[in-house]
């Protein structure tokens, strides 16, 4: 038999029943999916050093479980030294079962591993999409402290086929995301 990721087993299991009582929904299909995870990193610095870009892709890379790719600048800012195609950022984009063991490590590990933590800010984009700032890299175990020269952020984007911002909030909710206001559906 094929390998599902716990979270996927549990999606099929236990959220989308959840969610159908919760919003009242006619058919499974119209129940929100997370359909891909996006992390990003910016790095403006890079543009000075190129030894940051590389060390950034490697650690994504060694985090996600999947190659990250450079991304590019779109047009000249003589303001920051920057010409049109130079590399700035990496990012990877999961989907299917690598997205659900990145989020199951991250739920797991990583945000607990974050100092003084009270939760994650319930801000959506108003498109059922939400996305994550971390301050530093080092909260995922896959990063070795020790080889850090740069501490680095990263966006990350979970991009869901929720029509609102409340159908998302729920769906992530249930993945295990630790919200702040959690008493809002509670």
């Amino acid at each position: 038999m094929a390998y599902v990721p716990t979270l996927k087993k549990m999606y099929k299991e236990q959220v989308v029943p959840a969610l159908v009582k919760e919003f009242n929904y006619s058919s499974v299909m119209q129940v929100p999916v997370l359909e891909k995870i996006v992390i990003n990193q910016g790095l403006g610095q890079a543009i000075g050093d190129k030894k940051i870009l590389e060390t950034a892709i490697e650690e994504l890379t060694k985090i996600t479980g999947q190659r990250a790719v450079t991304t590019r600048s779109k047009k000249d800012i003589s303001n920051f030294k920057l010409r049109k195609g130079m590399p700035i950022g990496a990012r990877v984009t999961l989907r299917q079962n690598k997205m659900y063991e990145f989020l199951e490590r991250l739920v797991a590990v990583a945000l607990p591993r974050i100092r003084d933590f009270k939760g994650i800010n319930d801000k959506f984009d108003g498109q059922g999409n939400y996305t994550l700032g971390i301050t530093e890299q080092i909260i995922f175990p896959e990063i070795d402290i020790d080889k850090i020269n740069k501490i680095l952020g990263m966006e990350i984007t979970f991009v869901t086929t929720a029509k609102t911002d409340e159908e998302a909030y729920a769906l992530l909710k249930q993945f295990g995301l630790p919200f702040k206001n959690a008493k809002k559906n509670a």
